[in-house]
């Protein structure tokens, strides 16, 4: 009804942000635990004991509301903390990638303009480093130094025994920044991608949903938590009173351990983690007696065959799709009914897709790039992923043009080519600047990706242009093979393409060796592109 006369109030109407979910689960779980790290635990009483403390420390480290407080520290029960008492010190938490180099660092904390820095002690010297090439240096607080003055630094602990907890209230505006995330910066320069409180619940809730987490939930943190803020799942898992179990540094031995150890039901990992436990001695006796584990994975799109041989280890797959821009998560591969009685090789090249957009994002549609309307749902068409809706960043943080160049015509522009299938599921072909074009035809790196790692003696291939005076670019591969492939040949690995591929679809050369990637995990194509042109 237009023109009712009411109006919000504070009995009907409350700004929306992540900081509920801890304020509940303690309250409705106090002596439960919360947080596992090895030998050390916290209840959910305890960590929110910890974030207010945190809150409080940050406050009279004069830390102003909507200034940034970065922080460079593994995957350990300090970093949960700071993702509920950052935000109640109504600051920014900027979490850094912890396999940045000093230059990196420095260059975050400048453009971030960091009021505090917090830094686990394993990080001390890459940290330190960075703040020595600052003019203006952040306030420093040390995770588990024996000797943080030495840093000229706080003792974290020491620190929070001795601050005044903050009362627990959440923004007054759910618009308000919660959280500052620079984009990986394969290219380029990076940039800082900007969430607010209302985006940040609710895409959390959204994951909440897709993984079915539960209060007897344990997620074992396999995913790095700087990393789009773990895609909200440091906020996720907490709002249904789940378990988190801490782990620094990932490792198939340590990880198989600890979901037994643990009986872990939920975990969350990049493609190339996945490669990495399918081909992990210990996989060949892993049997998880307590059911399926569920996991999810994204960043990158799986392969049908990583799909399948997870699926047969006992692990039970989500394919995500989203991008810092985000926060993490946008899209689905919602199993349908009729799946289930498909053959696992039909199934997983079902599940390869991206899928539907999640509960929590609005819109999703593929668009034509040159005319900017919706393409045609019949699975050829490619145009240019676009999601819209409330778990989109605000914008890049002090970059204006970027953000419009991002955000224009009512859309998150993505830069990944797809098409739309008729029963309305995305499958994302390649990057706008993936794709090769030989003979003005369009090959998508990951069909022939796809393909290569099919093959039974490759562990990982990724597929670029290298230019061809005759096709204008031609398919070149770059794989590394299983430790127990024995001799393969490039022919060998042509010729497999070739049974399986259109024959223009086939790379013409292959390299072998160990592929470069990101510190999250992601294939550095540009730098596979530029030995492709060094090849000639």
């Amino acid at each position: 009804m237009v023109g009712d006369g009411l109006a919000p109030r504070g009995a009907n109407w409350t700004a929306l942000s992540p900081l509920d979910f801890l304020d509940r689960s303690a309250d409705v779980y106090p002596g439960k635990v919360a947080v596992v790290h090895d030998a050390r635990k916290l209840t959910y009483a305890e960590l929110r004991e910890r974030a207010r403390r945190l809150a409080g420390l940050l406050q009279e480290l004069r830390v102003g509301r909507g200034e940034v407080v970065s922080v460079l520290a593994p995957n350990v029960p300090e970093m949960l903390e700071a993702h509920f008492g950052v935000p109640l010190a109504g600051a920014i938490l900027n979490a850094i990638n912890t396999r940045l180099d000093p230059p990196a660092v420095a260059g975050i904390l400048a453009h971030a303009e960091a009021r505090a820095f917090i830094v686990h002690a394993s990080l001390l010297p890459v940290a330190e480093a960075a703040l020595n090439q600052l003019e203006t240096r952040p306030k420093l607080v040390v995770i588990g130094a024996d000797q943080p003055a030495r840093a000229g630094g706080l003792d974290y602990d020491e620190a929070l025994a001795a601050a005044t907890p903050t009362p627990w209230q959440g923004p007054a505006d759910e618009w308000d920044s919660i959280a500052l995330n620079y984009t990986s910066g394969t290219t380029g320069n990076p940039k800082g991608a900007l969430y607010h409180h209302r985006g940040a619940y609710l895409n959390a809730l959204g994951n909440v949903i897709t993984f079915g987490l539960r209060p007897d939930s344990v997620y074992l943190w396999t995913l790095p938590m700087f990393h789009c803020n773990g895609w909200t799942y440091p906020w996720a898992v907490t709002a249904v009173g789940a378990r988190h179990i801490c782990l620094p540094q990932i490792g198939p031995a340590r990880i198989f351990q600890l979901i037994q150890e643990h009986r872990v039901t939920h975990l969350c990992a990049a493609p190339v983690v996945l490669t990495m436990l399918i081909h992990a001695p210990e996989a060949k006796s892993v049997r998880f007696e307590h059911g399926p584990v569920e996991i999810a994975t994204g960043g990158a799109a799986p392969p049908s065959a990583v799909i399948e041989a997870m699926e047969r280890m006992g692990f039970r797959l989500t394919h995500l799709y989203g991008m810092t821009e985000c926060y993490g998560p946008s899209t689905g591969c919602a199993p349908q009914e009729a799946w289930a009685g498909l053959k696992l090789e039909e199934r997983g090249l079902l599940m390869a897709r991206q899928g539907v957009r999640n509960l929590t994002m609005q819109a999703q549609t593929v668009l034509d790039t040159t005319t900017g309307q919706p393409v045609p749902a019949d699975g050829q068409t490619l145009g240019e992923l676009a999601v819209r809706g409330n778990t989109v960043m605000k914008g890049y943080f002090k970059n204006p043009a970027e953000t419009d160049r991002a955000l224009a015509d009512g859309w998150l522009h993505t830069g990944d080519l797809a098409v739309l299938h008729p029963d309305g599921y995305v499958e994302v072909k390649d990057r706008a600047k993936d794709i090769i074009i030989s003979g003005g035809e369009n090959i998508s790196s990951l069909e022939v990706e796809e393909v290569l790692y099919r093959h039974p003696a490759i562990m990982e291939a990724a597929v670029v242009a290298k230019p061809d005076e005759k096709w204008g670019e031609t398919p070149c591969a770059f794989v590394t093979l299983r430790p127990d492939a024995g001799e393969v040949s490039a022919q060998d690995v042509i010729a497999f393409c070739r049974a399986n591929l259109a024959h223009y679809k086939c790379p013409r050369t292959v390299v072998f060796g160990t592929l470069p990637k990101t510190s999250t995990g992601k294939i550095q194509k540009f730098e596979l592109r530029e030995q492709a042109r060094a090849l000639g």
